[in-house]
């Protein structure tokens, strides 16, 4: 499992990349209108892919080498 998480990585970072472009986008667009609940929507959005590349991806990766390396008994 940890092994098809570590080969996707580099092309979920690229698509988070995009997603942070769009979001910045409508983060601007929502600005311009005065839309408010739109920009917490791209604020949360942000955060939300910021989270996941800085603490999720790196913890799944993590326990499952942690796993790997129990179930070989070392």
């Amino acid at each position: 499992m940890t092994d098809s998480l570590r080969a996707e990585m580099p092309r979920m970072l690229e698509e988070h990349k995009a997603i942070h472009a769009a979001v910045e986008k409508l983060h601007l667009a929502a600005q311009a209108a005065h839309a408010t609940k739109y920009e917490r929507l791209a604020e949360q959005l942000s955060l939300h892919a910021q989270t996941e590349e800085q603490v999720l991806y790196p913890a799944a990766l993590l326990v499952g080498d942690i796993l790997r390396s129990r179930s070989q008994g070392n």
